[in-house]
């Protein structure tokens, strides 16, 4: 059974649906030097999906979305955001970065909050998908590859669009209510933005009580364009999410647990545009407020960070054989915590980046130095190339990145009077480092289609995971039992990553029809020196397969998600949980349109109703079905 959903998936298709236009199968795409670029000439693996595509997709929240996007893993722990681990490339859910209109969102108390996306759906423009290291661009974090969002208002899209609102609601199984609305308005040199996600629901039962789920993104943003030389772009958004967390972080019969995260973002964008370059200053401050209690008799863990980011970018925007970014950033992030007790850091970086386009040649080189309080100074290079002649593009890029520990790494567990078990920092942390290699060739192979493979290898030292340590061997035993059984935060000396993706897209409108397909296929393997396993770095999938496909023919519109995932088994017979071989999920969705503002759907999540979980303890929902109805004015 297991070769056939293979096979079945391997050549299917997968989706980046957005059935109300039409959509270039050679995108432009920013992310991968920071200027502007057909994805075939930056020399990278670049997946550009629309905003639009959350509305006509199988899915209630963005990270939903994205575990159809190939070869990107999402690693859930419960159903419409309530908490998703991003995962590229094999890397640790620590070592994707996630941006917001190029500044970074990755959450300095832990990178489990990372998929908290601080914006409504109806903002966003485009997310990118950028695989591979990019730490030459970014910095930290940016190991695996980068989830690049980038939003209307900032991207000067709402100049170009007329006054309008849209508004999604569902209902369904469980006690669902789903809500997916925005509206924006244009008015001579002010644009306004506005968007709302809310997904609530009782949830399905679990060990003990229902994994519930009350998840609530608000955000508001503005576009002011000053004079023809200088733009204003302000965002604020509030994320809160509520929902049970039993057994996301521990295999313990005595976690019950609840957990409330509250995210406050506000964010400031200067541009000034000349003839041939463009320069931008970015303010941007983060709050995160974490409140988790591990069960009804335990004291909550009180987590507060504040990160504050300052970033200048200089870069060229005509389109010449010479092009330039180049740009500097300064950030500080601090904690206070009942249970890490109360820190900060501050880190400071210059970058980048030369691009030569050379007759069929593409060439961008990136240089980072990045220092660090806790951690000093490092240099970080990368260079990619792109050789494209008629309908084909080589390509091959390396680099190196790196990563520092967040606060729970280093301090989780580290300020409480006792603990009898679970995960305890280690201040010790050295920063990871590695080297990232890859090949590969885009090719029109076919009208509407595109064919994308890709090589690569990654080799990681110091690389930070958690490892089961006997008390014995504990660096600080304080607050510790000597029967306890804890894993510590330590740095696995070596680490090889290498793998293979495939990739098809197709394209294609007919009289009253419209094709929107994509396959992707990804083999994995990585090696640890570690003579104890660590968890996360064996927690990735060995095979991932992503498979959809969307069809729409007059008023009726119809998209299916396929995936499959194969992956190292786990257990724990203490909570009767455990991570099978492998899995297959399938959603459906089909829809109507009543009239030229009006739409009725209806969706099944996991058709086939199967028991899987992505995280040791933390199973997914079953068979799950919702209906409902959207307009747009």
């Amino acid at each position: 059974m297991r070769k056939i959903y293979l096979f079945f998936l391997s050549v299917c298709f997968s989706v980046n649906v957005n059935a109300q236009k039409e959509i270039t199968l050679n995108p432009l795409s920013i992310t991968s030097n920071r200027l502007l670029q057909k994805t075939t000439e930056s020399g990278r693996s670049i997946t550009v999906i629309e905003g639009s595509a959350l509305g006509n997709t199988p899915n209630l929240s963005i990270d939903e979305l994205l575990k159809y996007v190939p070869g990107l893993e999402i690693q859930s722990r419960g159903p419409m955001g309530a908490q998703s681990d991003i995962v590229l490339r094999g890397s640790t859910f620590q070592q994707t970065l996630v941006l917001l209109d190029g500044i970074k969102i990755n959450d300095p108390i832990t990178g489990h909050f990372n998929s908290y996306i601080p914006i409504a759906p109806y903002e966003i423009a485009r997310i990118e998908i950028l695989r591979g290291s990019a730490a030459a661009q970014y910095g930290a974090e940016a190991v695996g590859g980068v989830i690049h969002i980038i939003s209307k208002t900032f991207s000067r899209q709402l100049e170009h669009i007329q006054n309008q609102a849209q508004l999604n609601i569902a209902v369904g199984a469980y006690k669902l209510l789903h809500a997916n609305a925005g509206a924006a308005i244009s008015k001579k040199n002010v644009q306004l933005c506005m968007g709302v996600l809310s997904n609530n629901s009782d949830g399905v039962p679990l060990r003990a009580g229902n994994g519930y789920a009350h998840n609530n993104t608000i955000s508001l943003s503005s576009a002011i364009t000053i004079n023809k030389h200088w733009q204003l772009a302000l965002r604020s958004s509030y994320d809160h999410r509520d929902f049970a967390a039993q057994n996301f972080y521990t295999p313990f019969v005595s976690d019950t647990a609840t957990e409330k995260v509250s995210t406050l973002w506000n964010q400031l964008q200067v541009n000034n545009i000349g003839k041939k370059r463009n320069q931008e200053i970015a303010l941007v401050n983060k709050i995160t407020n974490d409140c988790y209690l591990y069960n009804a008799i335990a004291s909550a863990n009180e987590n507060s960070a504040n990160f504050t980011l300052l970033q200048y970018l200089n870069s060229s925007i005509t389109k010449t054989q010479f092009q330039y970014s180049m740009g500097a950033q300064v950030s500080h992030k601090a904690i206070l915590s009942n249970d890490r007790g109360n820190h900060q850091t501050n880190e400071a970086a210059l970058f980048g980046t030369l691009y030569y386009n050379i007759y069929h040649w593409h060439i961008a080189s990136s240089l980072r130095t990045n220092w660090d309080q806790s951690y000093g100074a490092i240099l970080l290079p990368q260079l990619n190339a792109a050789y494209q002649k008629q309908h084909i593009s080589y390509r091959a890029a390396f680099g190196r990145a790196f990563r520092n520990a967040d606060f729970t790494e280093r301090f989780n567990n580290y300020n409480k009077t006792l603990v009898r078990g679970g995960s305890i920092g280690n201040p010790d942390l050295s920063a990871e480092t590695s080297w990232n290699f890859e090949i590969g060739a885009t090719a029109t192979v076919l009208p509407n289609v595109i064919l994308n493979s890709t090589l690569f290898y990654r080799t990681q030292k110091d690389v930070i995971d958690w490892v089961s340590t006997n008390y014995a061997d504990m660096p600080r035993k304080e607050n510790l039992l000597s029967n306890g059984s804890y894993a510590l935060a330590k740095n696995i000396q070596q680490v090889t990553t290498r793998g293979m993706e495939i990739n098809l897209q197709y394209h294609k409108v007919l009289p009253k029809q419209l094709w929107d397909i994509q396959a992707g296929l990804s083999l994995l393997h990585s090696e640890s020196n570690s003579p104890t396993p660590s968890f996360y770095i064996i927690s990735h999938a060995k095979i991932l397969a992503q498979s959809s496909i969307a069809y729409q023919y007059k008023s009726w519109q119809c998209s299916v998600q396929l995936l499959y995932k194969e992956r190292n088994t786990l257990e724990a017979p203490a909570i009767q949980a455990s991570i099978s071989k492998d899995y297959f999920v399938a959603n459906a969705r089909l829809g109507f349109q009543i009239s030229k503002h009006i739409g009725l759907y209806t969706q099944c999540n996991n058709v086939l109703d199967n028991i899987y979980s992505d995280l040791l303890g933390s199973q997914m929902p079953g068979r799950w079905i919702s209906m409902g109805i959207n307009s747009k004015f």
